[in-house]
């Protein structure tokens, strides 16, 4: 299994802050040490891509109400076997949403995150390391609720505190918000 460019990715991401730096450090430490890191049924625990995608204005953000975690969270998931995340969560924002016209706003990593997943079934407490990329819809398709998720919304910085969520999805909306602000600073 061919893991350069996930190595590659996560070294040129520039962390803004000691946490995000140690996240990117253990993350770097167990790709090397796990060359089936990208598979999930590497029990301790695997690779995983995240989608922050942005409305095509810019203003709102998709969340899901994830049906097994029953917490509202960006769509993702497993990049089974895929050495390219931004790929993966390409893919997965496309069979989360129902929306095919969603394109990376950059190909650098957005943010990273580490996190326990619950034991499921057959399937033990494990690990997921997530990259996460920042996407924008490119058109105002309707949105198709997956298997994976009870519900689908677009979600306003202004409303975020009324989705009971988790520190991690708290994080990317505080630094979408930083670069939004940016963005509009640079018209």
């Amino acid at each position: 299994m061919h893991r350069q460019p996930l190595i590659t990715l996560l070294n040129e991401y520039e962390p803004v802050d000691v946490e995000q730096r140690r996240t990117r450090d253990r993350m770097l430490s167990f790709v090397a040490a796990h060359p089936e890191c990208l598979q999930r049924e590497l029990r301790v625990g695997h690779i995983t891509s995240s989608a922050w995608i942005e409305s095509a204005d810019g203003s709102q953000a998709l969340l899901t109400h994830h049906r097994k975690l029953k917490k509202w969270l960006q769509l993702g998931g497993h990049v089974d076997g895929e050495p390219d995340v931004l790929r993966s969560a390409l893919r997965e924002a496309r069979e989360e949403s129902g929306i095919e016209s969603i394109e990376p706003v950059s190909h650098a990593v957005f943010d990273l995150d580490i996190h326990e997943i619950p034991a499921y079934g057959n399937t033990p407490a494990h690990l997921h390391y997530d990259v996460r990329f920042r996407l924008r819809v490119t058109d105002a398709s309707p949105l198709v609720v997956s298997e994976e998720s009870i519900a689908l919304a677009w979600v306003t910085p202004e409303a975020f505190s009324t989705y009971a969520t988790d520190e991690s999805v708290a994080r990317l909306f505080r630094k979408w918000s930083q670069v939004r602000k940016a963005d509009c600073r640079s018209i």
